[in-house]
């Protein structure tokens, strides 16, 4: 009578299945969250958005998530409904929100009715202009303005489906490998970044003539693919209700005082606060990424007729990149060292390659893609890490370091590499690298310990709380630094000629910030024995 009762959640294959289902789908939403961000220069030419109109469309992405509290909402949904139907619901919305973003910028969309309104309306909304939060100003490309709409509600399902995955991941795996998990989907889904980088130039250009419509299509190809990831998940997670007797959606139902609960603990705010500040400093970034190693790298394009000039040199080159992120990933689980160690030499020769071919193609969109990629190598290792040994709120002080260090050298290094092409992409090789790092130590440490400050029935509440901060940032800094570029650039500056270095040191501000956190975090957390230092395995 007191054998345990064997399900899927017992098996390790069935485990890392729901995990892979859940990493795959975030993967696809990674890419579309991206998808205009390496071709910010063709928007500019071939549907006249400026660096305001780029960034005020990227942070719409989080609008209605932070000023009609979505997130909130969205929380409130998964306690209530439980992961299965929240993660379904997700992927529908934000396939509804990149149909429209899709149309949006599409040449269908020029010269009809609808984008006639948008250019009369939408230039003055009641309120929100008054505080200087609104998502669209006067003079804003009609394209952009229905782009940002359906941005926003793509981002109420992405967002959404973020706080969904990790409680899944909490659900499938409390008390076993649950950092490791994490820090798994976190690489799975970082490639995403990588695949986006390589891809989305690619099908703007393809067939020789420029079609920013065509690289959007290809994100919403992949949010199909998303929610059918989704759907195959319902079913699992609906097994293992039945096998378990658990029902979420229906026993201790969720109040809105637990809310207060979160609120009262000053672990969980500090916690948050570093989420904003760290996060702030990333994912903006990475919208203009691309655009900040055109203009400060010395870069020829490979001419057409050569094999580093041709369309397929793409498809290899994101074979190469596939092999280091596989070879370093998989070399976290050999137990045999030959194999262990014969995997990461692999992994490096394969960097190297791509790197070489990145070089060779004289394109900053594949100089970038290596982002993710020392990433995916390391955050398996630093999540189980953090579950045998802990040292969680370390590990994020340590990341905030690498951040303000990397983006300094953005800023003020890089620049005087310019002129030498080879001196100029080895450091923003390393740079980016040291970067992708960074992104792995504090995602492996932040999102494990959120379970440590909350109640574990309000834990969806507590990550939507969390993203909900987060998306106050999200929103704030791609507007931020367009309003920055725009400000410290002379008038009709050429998109490949910006000066980012303002924006940059804004950027490194925040992880300062971050840092200062992280430090006292680290003090609170030896004060009140929150947890945050000790292993998740014990």
């Amino acid at each position: 009578m007191n054998e345990k009762i064997k399900t899927l959640r017992d098996s390790a294959g069935m485990r890392w299945t729901a995990l892979l289902l859940l990493a795959l789908a975030m993967f696809c939403s990674y890419i579309f969250m991206d998808i205009l961000s390496p071709i910010k220069d063709l928007m500019q030419e071939q549907r006249g958005w400026d660096s305001e109109a780029f960034g005020t469309m990227q942070g719409a992405e989080t609008f209605l998530n932070v000023f009609v509290f979505f997130l909130i909402f969205a929380g409130i949904i998964l306690d209530k409904m439980g992961v299965r139907f929240t993660a379904v619901l997700s992927g529908a919305v934000m396939l509804v929100g990149g149909f429209i973003k899709f149309y949006a910028v599409s040449d269908a969309f020029i010269g009809t009715g609808l984008e006639r309104w948008f250019t009369d309306n939408l230039n003055y909304i009641p309120g929100f202009d008054e505080l200087g939060v609104s998502p669209f100003y006067r003079g804003m490309p009609a394209s952009a303005k229905l782009a940002a709409c359906g941005f926003m509600i793509f981002g109420c399902g992405v967002e959404m489906a973020g706080i969904t995955v990790s409680r899944g991941i909490v659900k499938w795996f409390k008390g076993r490998e649950t950092a490791l998990a994490m820090g798994s989907e976190m690489a799975l889904a970082r490639l995403g970044v990588a695949t986006c980088m390589i891809f989305s130039p690619y099908f703007a250009k393809l067939g020789g003539e420029v079609h920013v419509d065509n690289s959007v299509k290809f994100g919403v190809v992949l949010l199909c693919i998303a929610l059918i990831m989704f759907i195959v998940y319902f079913f699992m997670d609906k097994k293992l209700d039945s096998q378990t007797g658990e029902a979420e959606e229906k026993d201790d139902p969720f109040k809105i005082s637990d809310i207060g609960k979160i609120l009262s603990s000053l672990g969980f705010w500090l916690v948050a606060l570093l989420c904003v500040l760290y996060y702030s400093a990333i994912f903006p970034f990475q919208k203009y990424a691309v655009n900040m190693l055109q203009c400060n790298l010395t870069l020829t394009p490979a001419d057409a007729d050569t094999f580093w000039g041709k369309s397929s040199v793409t498809i290899v080159q994101y074979v190469v990149m596939l092999l280091v992120a596989v070879c370093s990933f998989a070399s976290n689980f050999s137990k045999k060292k030959a194999t262990k160690f014969g995997l990461m030499g692999l992994a490096v020769v394969a960097l190297v390659v791509y790197c070489y071919m990145g070089y060779m193609r004289g394109t900053a969109e594949t100089i970038f893609a290596v982002f993710p990629l020392l990433a995916v190598a390391i955050t398996p290792i630093l999540g189980n890490y953090v579950d045998h040994k802990g040292k969680a709120a370390s590990m994020l002080m340590i990341g905030s370091i690498l951040l303000v260090v990397c983006h300094l050298t953005f800023a003020f290094i890089l620049p005087l590499c310019k002129g030498s092409a080879l001196g100029g992409t080895i450091v923003a090789y390393v740079t980016i690298l040291v970067l992708g790092a960074s992104f792995s130590l504090v995602p492996a440490a932040l999102w494990p310990s959120v379970p440590k400050l909350v109640d574990e029935k309000i834990i969806g509440s507590a990550y939507a709380l969390i993203f909900w901060i987060q998306n106050i940032g999200l929103w704030l800094f791609p507007l931020l630094i367009g309003k920055v570029l725009t400000s410290t650039n002379p008038e009709g500056t050429a998109a490949h000629e910006l000066d980012y270095t303002w924006a940059l040191v804004m950027l490194a501000c925040l992880g300062v910030a971050a840092l200062l956190i992280g430090i006292y975090l680290k003090a609170v957390d030896k004060k009140k024995g929150l947890g945050l230092e000790e292993p998740n395995i014990k």
